[in-house]
């Protein structure tokens, strides 16, 4: 059954945005070189520290042996390391290097210069609507 965009739900045109906005997110971080995991996990790691992969995997809502998977590759490419945690020496924490931290910024200056292309056509009091809306919804 085909939808038009007049039956069709406020979730489901909720999420077709969403699913643009990550597609496009996706398309920004490609040329740095990272998959969409990898670039999570890099800001997940620029705003949190260290942590052990356990905590990572929960940031990025993934299962432990995926976030291991994640580790491996950004490690592989320099942009981590992993480290003994003092506070438990069996434990390893994972920590951004200097290339790690550059990969960050250069992910967050093009998802920072992807979203604004792609919030473009609304007005500023349309753009501030609307981050008051996501506010409203963001709240448990």
């Amino acid at each position: 059954m085909n939808t038009t965009e007049d039956d069709e739900t406020l979730a489901e045109a909720f999420w077709a945005v969403s699913r643009r906005l990550r597609h496009r997110s996706h398309e920004s971080v490609s040329p740095l070189g990272v998959t969409p995991a990898q670039a999570r996990a890099v800001g997940v790691l620029t705003r949190h520290g260290p942590m052990r992969i356990s905590e990572l995997s929960n940031h990025l809502r993934i299962a432990p042996r995926s976030g291991t998977e994640v580790v491996d590759a950004l490690e592989e490419r320099g942009l981590v390391a992993r480290s003994p945690d003092p506070a438990d020496r069996r434990a390893v924490l994972v920590t951004l290097s200097s290339q790690g931290e550059e990969v960050a910024a250069a992910v967050r200056r093009a998802r920072a210069a992807e979203a604004d292309q792609f919030f473009d056509r609304l007005d500023e009091s349309d753009r501030k609507e609307l981050a008051r809306i996501i506010g409203i919804l963001r709240r448990p």
